[in-house]
């Protein structure tokens, strides 16, 4: 990826919705020049989809709650992944090194909708050892666009140094 795919999948993150015209202008490439990018970073799956962004609170999913999930052996992994996928109130889910396994983001209408789904969905998945919610109060850092510029590498200097 170069500065110019850059451009392009930063102005993609921040206006999905920005005509192809107007993207190869910003970055100034010709249109067709823009869109073979635009098509290469999709191939490539840098860019792996659009979406809107929505306000799930007014769609009536208010209620969040952080889900940390521990199994109780590593081989229902793939058993536990394909049941998270089945569920439509889980939004995002990632498994983590160590414990707990997993981090599960849900959301419900409000705490009792919450409790119905953990006591006959959530406790059943395949393998769970424990479950802990923590209640999401507030949003302090809305979902965003990754940053624009590549990522600091760091090799061989300590953490206090960088």
């Amino acid at each position: 990826m170069d500065a110019i795919d850059r451009a392009i999948v930063a102005l993609l993150q921040s206006e999905g919705r920005i005509t192809l015209t107007d993207l190869a202008e910003k970055v100034r490439l010709s249109v067709s020049r823009c869109q073979r990018r635009v098509r290469e970073l999709e191939k490539a799956g840098i860019i792996r989809g659009y979406r809107a962004v929505v306000d799930a609170a007014a769609l009536g999913y208010g209620f969040q709650v952080l889900l940390f999930a521990t199994l109780s052996r590593p081989d229902v992994v793939p058993e536990f992944d394909a049941a998270l996928i089945e569920i439509p109130e889980i939004i995002e889910a990632q498994r983590l090194c160590g414990e707990p396994d997993y981090l599960i983001r849900v959301v419900s209408a409000d705490l009792a909708s919450y409790q119905h789904l953990y006591e006959s969905i959530l406790i059943h998945l395949p393998g769970v050892r424990g479950l802990n919610s923590t209640i999401v109060m507030k949003q302090a850092v809305h979902p965003r666009p990754l940053p624009g510029r590549p990522p600091r590498v760091v090799t061989g200097a300590r953490l206090n140094e960088v």
